[in-house]
């Protein structure tokens, strides 16, 4: 019998990092061919405060604790294949030596702006240039003009993909990202957790990432629309003001698509989902072993 279930999470450096009611799990291949698993019992800001549970609110939120775990659990993924002999670099003995204990606070948080600036920057700002000189050549109303940048940047999300997707370490990682997938598609239909079983399960999923991604691209073109075209500075300025917005109308759609099976719900996640043939492949039975440790230490499942 299918289920429900708010389960969750990302592919990492040999592994997978899943988020459920017990806690945030981490299942790592090393090596040696043993894995490594780190649980850690945190609950989601939505759950400590009212006003962060709120729709809209909660999914501006969310994308920033996202990304922050993401950040983490990538950085705890590395850390099982460095090479302990070698010895720390200049820059890291500076950190140390002047944030001591914080350095690596100090490191997640430079991680979390690097990664926000790249993306407002490659995904929003890039855009909005890109289609004010197309508006110098082309004559037309507001809403034209947000249809071409929104259109310029859905070219550009997809291009990124592309070409990321073609490097043999994202692609390792992409192989896990579809271990992850079936293993929540097979925990959701109630199947025993199992590599046999969660390999028959589909490796997109409508609650995934990319899809997110997406329709943050989408729900843009008609958000942005509302605001004119008017001069560049100010453009940029609003692309980036209605940001958590964007995300926030996105996070509540992607909720009602992880609940719903019907006509609408379909046609919506369709385009997201043939994304997905671009940031997952078919995992190895070794890969959904590591899927499934990750998601039973995330739910509390006996290992």
């Amino acid at each position: 019998m299918e289920q429900k279930h708010s389960v969750g999470g990302q592919a990492v450096i040999e592994g997978v990092m899943m988020r459920g009611i017990k806690g945030i799990a981490t299942a790592v291949r090393k090596e040696d061919g043993t894995v490594s698993l780190d649980i850690k019992e945190k609950l989601p800001a939505a759950k400590k405060n009212k006003f962060f549970a709120l729709p809209i609110v909660r999914g501006f939120v969310s994308l920033i604790e996202s990304t922050i775990v993401g950040i983490e659990t990538l950085n705890y993924s590395a850390s099982l294949f460095e090479d302990e002999t070698e010895e720390p670099s200049k820059f890291e003995n500076f950190l140390n030596k002047v944030f001591k204990n914080n350095a690596n606070k100090v490191i997640l948080a430079f991680s979390l702006c690097f990664s926000f600036v790249f993306a407002i920057g490659i995904f929003f700002i890039l855009p909005t240039f890109a289609a004010n000189l197309a508006s110098k050549s082309i004559k037309s109303n507001s809403i034209i003009l947000n249809l071409i940048e929104g259109i310029i940047r859905v070219a550009i999300f997809i291009i990124y993909l592309f070409l990321v997707g073609k490097l043999e370490d994202v692609n390792r990682v992409f192989e896990y990202h579809g271990a992850e997938h079936k293993a929540v598609f097979c925990y959701e239909k109630g199947e025993e957790l199992t590599p046999y079983n969660a390999a028959k399960c589909s490796r997109f999923h409508p609650r995934c990432g990319t899809n997110f991604l997406f329709l943050v691209m989408i729900v843009s073109i008609l958000l942005f629309s509302l605001t004119g075209w008017n001069s560049l500075p100010i453009r940029i300025i609003s692309r980036i003001v209605m940001l958590p917005l964007v995300s926030g109308v996105t996070y509540e759609i992607i909720k009602w698509l992880g609940k719903s099976d019907n006509a609408i719900s379909k046609i919506i996640s369709y385009p997201g989902l043939m994304l997905q043939r671009l940031t997952t492949r078919e995992p190895d039975e070794s890969q959904l072993e590591v899927a499934i440790t990750a998601l039973k230490a995330a739910e509390g499942i006996e290992i």
